[in-house]
């Protein structure tokens, strides 16, 4: 789950396990696993502000791996996400595989859903590939936000930080608003808002873990360090509850 993170007390002990291969990820989400808005779906009265827009919700939803398009909408209808985020790359290999009719069907629900577009760079593992994947989605979306992402290794799926600072640095140039996928290494934040980024999304875990907070104690350090700044926790959250328990004003959560 994401977003902006932070605050409180200790967490308790995880014991739910996960998958050790970051490449199994779970079941397809559906309508049913995300209705976290019945589950209390953030502080709604404490909305929070990214790239100067205002937000109630503090989740965002991922697009991929939906049986159907009927099942992403029933997903985003109830979970009430103010922002979708979408890969450029799976999403263009996905609908050449569908039909003329569910790809439609794709595109207009996207944007009917009222949501905010978030594109990303999944499977870039290159400054410049990610910088290529980031302009072809603005093109294709129409949209200046981009969730960065720059893979050091297909074995983890971890964050390449040099990367991943020379990519924020020339799309903040471009104009482009960047939400980087990173580690809660410090010194790599501080190079990513040096680079012009106004918001940080530190991993809660390995991509595909499903394994929920791994250090939340890192995360504390991050929000300690950069008060002002908006931390949204992306990957390794494989339940509502893990988000549920960090919805606070101090980090958001992504799914």
């Amino acid at each position: 789950m994401t977003q902006n993170h932070r605050e409180g007390a200790a967490l308790p002990p995880d014991d739910d396990g996960g998958t050790l291969d970051p490449r199994q990820a779970s079941d397809p989400p559906t309508a049913a696993a995300s209705n976290t808005r019945a589950m209390d779906n953030g502080p709604q009265d404490d909305p929070v502000t990214l790239y100067g827009v205002e937000l109630r919700s503090r989740l965002l939803l991922g697009t991929a791996r939906y049986p159907s398009p009927a099942h992403l909408e029933d997903a985003v209808a109830a979970s009430g996400a103010e922002i979708l985020t979408v890969s450029l790359r799976r999403e263009a290999i996905g609908l050449a595989a569908q039909s003329e009719g569910e790809a439609t069907g794709f595109w207009r629900l996207l944007r009917s859903s009222g949501a905010r577009l978030l594109p990303n760079t999944a499977g870039c593992f290159t400054a410049q590939e990610a910088i290529t994947t980031a302009q072809m989605a603005r093109e294709v979306f129409g949209v200046d936000w981009i969730k960065l992402e720059v893979i050091g290794g297909e074995d983890t799926l971890h964050p390449e930080v040099f990367g991943l600072v020379e990519a924020a640095t020339a799309l903040t140039a471009e104009g482009f608003k960047v939400f980087p996928y990173t580690t809660a290494d410090l010194s790599v934040a501080e190079r990513l808002l040096e680079a012009g980024c106004e918001v940080l999304m530190p991993w809660g875990a390995p991509i595909g873990t499903a394994r929920g907070l791994a250090d939340p104690y890192a995360l504390r350090m991050m929000r300690a360090a950069f008060p002002e700044t908006p931390l949204i926790v992306d990957a390794g959250i494989g339940r509502p509850s893990h988000g549920r328990r960090r919805w606070s004003s101090e980090w958001t959560p992504f799914c």
